[in-house]
């Protein structure tokens, strides 16, 4: 049997994958925040559930999550957000990232600038 492309994965499918939500927290998880599993499957739980506290034994990127489940980013973040209320994973936020605060407007500009050029 051959695997579908995530575009064109049923919307109806991802719809029940998520109970009908659409949007996760956006401050709880970036893309490249670490994800790790703190708890084996429970009997009964969602599939995607269960392949998410396995991929996660070792800390694994909210991004990395998603290609490994050939789910969109967003679907993955709603799961996540599932799995974080219940205390079965834990976040991990890259520490460069938050010492480093955010990015110069002079970087910014030439980053711009280095986009255009392509």
């Amino acid at each position: 049997m051959r695997q579908r492309p995530v575009d064109d994965e049923a919307p109806d499918r991802l719809y029940m994958v998520t109970g009908g939500r659409t949007r996760a927290d956006e401050s709880t998880f970036d893309s490249v925040s670490l994800i790790v599993s703190e708890c084996e499957p429970a009997p009964g739980m969602q599939s995607e559930h269960v392949k998410i506290l396995r991929l996660t034994r070792r800390p694994m990127a909210v991004v990395e999550l998603s290609a490994q489940l050939r789910l969109p980013v967003s679907v993955v973040k709603i799961l996540l957000c599932d799995l974080l209320d219940t205390g079965r994973i834990t976040v991990r936020h890259p520490s460069a990232l938050r010492s480093a605060g955010p990015p110069s407007p002079e970087l910014l500009k030439e980053v711009l600038v280095a986009l255009q050029n392509i």
